[in-house]
């Protein structure tokens, strides 16, 4: 059973994964179901331990860095100050 959830993301970004899934004939949201489902099937303690894939720098600009943040808040200031 599908559940739909929201989701933000840098436009350009979504730009590009759209083209990505498009030339790879898979929606959106079947391909972000289908990297949930590599992240979360593997053993991995932390973002540092997943691998990164091929398909990264076809949708990317440089290199990927993820970036973790522990204040709740700060997180949900910048949101809510993207959103204005």
């Amino acid at each position: 059973m599908d559940t739909k959830i929201t989701l933000s993301f840098e436009k350009e970004t979504i730009n590009k994964a759209k083209d990505f899934a498009k030339k790879n004939n898979i929606s959106l949201s079947r391909l972000t179901e289908y990297l949930y489902d590599q992240i979360t099937s593997g053993n991995y303690q932390s973002l540092e331990e997943l691998p990164i894939a091929d398909w990264v720098s076809q949708v990317a600009e440089g290199e990927a860095s993820y970036i973790k943040r522990t204040d709740r808040k700060q997180l949900k200031d910048e949101f809510l100050k993207s959103k204005k």
